[in-house]
């Protein structure tokens, strides 16, 4: 059986997840597109202001 890794483990601090991008850092931003001659929509995403990309919060911070 694989021994657990130490460094894999708990992280030194606590961080909060980003309820308004889901801890990804960025939020869909789709857009209309013509690709090929066929509507179709794209969706590059935009960087969320909310965390300013990190997608965490240090400490514990409840959504308000």
């Amino acid at each position: 059986m694989n021994e657990p890794d130490p460094e894999q483990d708990v992280p030194p601090e606590v961080h909060t997840v980003c309820p308004l991008c889901g801890g990804g850092g960025m939020i869909a931003d789709p857009k209309q597109a013509i690709i090929g001659g066929e509507p179709r929509t794209v969706d590059n995403g935009r960087a969320c202001g909310h965390c300013a990309t990190d997608g965490h919060f240090p400490g514990i911070v409840p959504p308000v």
